[in-house]
C-alpha cells in the first residue's frame, strides 16, 4: 500500500512537472515570436536596404538621407517591439499608447520617405522589375493605396482597439498581442504612403483629397485621445493617471506625428508643367512654374532600367 501511494504520488510530480515544462516551453516560443522574431525580420531588411542603397549609389546614386530615414525608422521600430518599451507598455496604459505611437505614425513616416520601393525598382533585374510594376497596377493596390482606405485602416482600427474588448483580449493572448502590431505597422505603412509617399503608386489621389484626409484623421484622433483621458465609452479598464497620461500622449504626441506627416506632403508635393503650354524645341513642354497636384508619372515596365 506505501508503494502502492508513492507511485501515484511519483505520477501526479511528474504529470505536474511535464506541465510545467510545457508552460514553460510555451513561454519562451511565444516570447520569441512576439519580441525577438520581428526584431530579427527588422534587422534583416534594414541590412538589405542598406545594401541595396549602397549598390545604387555606385551607379545611379542614392540619397544619404533616405538611408538616414529607413535605418530611423527601422530602429524606432526595434525599440518599440524590444524587451524594454514592449515589458513596459504591458505594465503601464501610458507605455502603451507611447509604443502604438511609435510603431503606427513615426517610424511608418520614415521607412515610406526612405522610397524602398523605387530602390527595388532600380536594384531588380528587368523581368523582376516587370513583374513588380505589373503588381503595383494591379486592383487591390490601387484600393490599398487610396488615402480613405487608409483612413479606415488605422482610425477605424484605432477605434476597435479601444472601443471594443479586443484591447483586453490583446493583453492576454499572445497571437492577438502579435496581430495589432503587426496592424499598426501595416496600416501605418500604407496611410504614409497613400499620404506623402515618393514611391510610385497607381493612382495617386490629388492634394486636395489627401489634406482632407490627414484633417480627417486629426480629428479622429483628437476625438479619441479625449476620451481616453476622460474614460468615456472606451473599453480599457486602466488606473486614471494611467488613462489620462495615454490620452495627453495621444492628443499630443499625435498632432505632432501628423504634423510631420503633413510637412512630409509639402515636401514631396511634385511640380509637373501644365498640360495646355506649347512644346519646346526639344519636344518638352516648358516650364509653368505653377505647383500642381503631386501625380507621378505611370510606373511603365523596365522603369528601374
Amino acid at each position: 500500500m506505501l508503494i502502492s501511494a508513492r507511485t501515484h504520488l511519483n505520477q501526479e510530480v511528474l504529470a505536474h512537472g511535464g506541465h510545467q515544462d510545457e508552460t514553460g516551453m510555451w513561454t519562451v516560443l511565444a516570447g520569441f515570436l512576439s519580441v525577438w522574431l520581428p526584431l530579427l525580420l527588422v534587422s534583416c531588411v534594414a541590412v538589405g536596404y542598406v545594401w541595396l542603397a549602397m549598390r545604387e549609389r555606385g551607379r545611379r546614386g542614392w540619397p544619404m538621407s533616405r538611408i538616414f530615414l529607413f535605418l530611423l525608422g527601422s530602429a524606432l521600430i526595434m525599440v518599440a517591439l524590444g524587451p524594454g518599451l514592449d515589458g513596459y507598455a504591458d505594465r503601464d496604459f501610458g507605455g502603451h499608447m507611447a509604443q502604438h505611437l511609435v510603431l503606427a505614425m513615426i517610424a511608418p513616416l520614415a521607412l515610406v520617405l526612405a522610397a524602398p520601393v523605387t530602390l527595388l525598382l532600380r536594384q531588380l533585374p528587368h523581368r523582376e522589375a516587370r513583374r513588380l510594376g505589373r503588381l503595383l497596377h494591379t486592383r487591390p493596390v490601387r484600393v490599398l493605396s487610396h488615402p480613405f482606405v487608409g483612413l479606415m485602416l488605422t482610425s477605424g482600427g484605432l477605434i476597435v482597439l479601444y472601443f471594443t474588448p479586443l484591447y483586453a483580449v490583446s493583453t492576454r493572448n499572445d497571437a492577438v498581442h502579435i496581430a495589432v502590431h503587426f496592424h499598426l505597422v501595416a496600416s501605418g505603412l500604407l496611410f504614409a504612403w497613400a499620404i506623402a509617399g515618393p514611391d510610385p503608386a497607381p493612382a495617386r489621389a490629388s492634394v486636395r483629397l489627401r489634406l482632407v484626409v490627414l484633417g480627417l484623421s486629426i480629428a479622429i484622433h483628437s476625438v479619441v485621445a479625449q476620451l481616453i483621458f476622460a474614460g468615456l465609452l472606451v473599453q480599457v479598464r486602466e488606473p486614471i493617471a494611467e488613462m489620462q497620461a495615454a490620452g495627453n500622449l495621444m492628443y499630443f504626441g499625435g498632432d505632432i506625428a501628423e504634423l510631420l506627416l503633413a510637412v512630409a506632403l509639402l515636401v514631396t508635393w511634385r511640380t509637373t508643367p501644365s498640360p495646355s503650354r506649347p512644346l519646346g524645341r526639344t519636344g518638352t513642354p516648358r516650364a509653368s512654374g505653377i505647383l500642381v497636384t503631386s501625380t507621378p508619372a505611370p510606373i511603365r515596365a523596365g522603369a528601374a532600367e
